[in-house]
């Protein structure tokens, strides 16, 4: 706005419109001047995320897969409270910062899909705006969870994360607005140097370093060792608890070693451990453990005094729960698009 000769206010005035409104047009924004809308709409032309498919879950969950300007596909999940949670105004949306993803982890479907590109910081947050107008009620936790490993993007999330948690514009708290890593240290270094007391999710799925190297191949030149001591400063600067997240697959990370071997790398850390049953995707031989398996990990490590939830995986019927994002349109989506 001061390089367009405009005073200082009228910079909040305009993001208002973009990220408290949601405008579509300039010509929306009637408490800007008529000459100043006319020049923002020629030298800064507005483009939003296209919905193409939208599928709805038996559990309320709903998944969307958005065209990008440039025809690149992104998936966004929005989960409402369940008829279990007592907070019934809770809506989280799990949104994507990248296009693809680089980090190859082998249970992931998005992971195979490869790296097309980043979202820009409007992006990331159109896919909130955009869920939260579909669902019809506000949103109140929002996760960079969904494509895309968050810290190889940092700048252009944490610049999302912060017009989220403005008091101007989305309003949502920052211990309410998590970030989820495969544990890039220096993108973890960084958030425990930033003012917001955002959440940090470490996607940690073994804590034996030859199984962490076949499931996430990419990680191999950061070692558990150094993972852990990197946590270890970010709790100690931050004084804020991690959440470890902990997909359970059948004969590959849930034997006694390794339960172990995730015991021995909770010593010492200021940590909750997310225990997540896999989540089916297409042509992976991986199986999810059993039931009775992730209970018994659940009751051991409590045991220990490690604090651990069994989580309830959502929306994994329409493809929609961790791991699945590979934006895939539903089947009449699809019959569309072959005629």
């Amino acid at each position: 706005m001061e390089e367009m000769g405009q005073p200082k206010f009228r910079a909040i005035q305009l993001a208002q419109w973009l990220y408290g409104h949601h405008a579509s047009s300039y010509d929306d924004m009637t408490n800007l001047p008529k000459s100043l809308r006319e020049e923002l709409a020629a030298s800064h032309p507005l483009s939003a995320l296209s919905l193409i498919d939208k599928q709805v879950s038996q559990d309320g969950t709903r998944k969307y897969v958005f065209s990008c300007e440039d025809g690149h596909r992104v998936e966004t999940v929005a989960m409402p409270a369940t008829s279990a949670q007592k907070d019934g105004e809770r809506l989280t949306v799990c949104f994507s910062t990248q296009v693809g993803c680089a980090m190859g982890c082998a249970f992931c479907a998005t992971g195979h899909e490869g790296f097309a590109r980043n979202l820009s910081v409007g992006e990331m947050v159109d896919q909130i705006l955009s869920a939260q107008e579909d669902m019809g009620q506000r949103v109140s936790n929002v996760v960079a969870m969904g494509q895309g490993e968050p810290f190889l993007n940092y700048d252009a999330v944490l610049a999302a994360l912060r017009i989220v948690n403005h008091p101007k514009l989305l309003k949502i708290g920052a211990r309410r607005i998590t970030v989820s890593t495969c544990g890039i240290l220096p993108g973890i270094e960084l958030l425990s140097q930033e003012p917001e007391q955002f959440t940090l999710a470490v996607s940690l799925h073994a804590a034996r370093q030859p199984i962490r190297d076949i499931l996430m191949p990419h990680m191999e030149n950061q070692p558990l060792s150094k993972l852990k001591k990197e946590l270890q400063n970010y709790i100690r600067k931050t004084d804020r608890r991690v959440t470890l997240e902990y997909l359970l697959i059948d004969g590959i990370n849930d034997g006694e070693e390794d339960l172990a071997a995730l015991t021995s790398f909770c010593a010492g850390l200021l940590a909750h451990v997310n225990l997540l049953p896999l989540n089916a995707v297409a042509s992976s031989y991986f199986q999810p453990s059993s039931p009775q398996t992730m209970h018994f990990w659940q009751s051991e490590l409590e045991r220990r005094h490690i604090e651990t939830t069994v989580r309830k995986s959502r929306g994994s019927d329409i493809a929609g729960a961790c791991g699945q994002l590979k934006n895939m349109l539903s089947s009449n989506k699809l019959d569309n698009e072959d005629h």
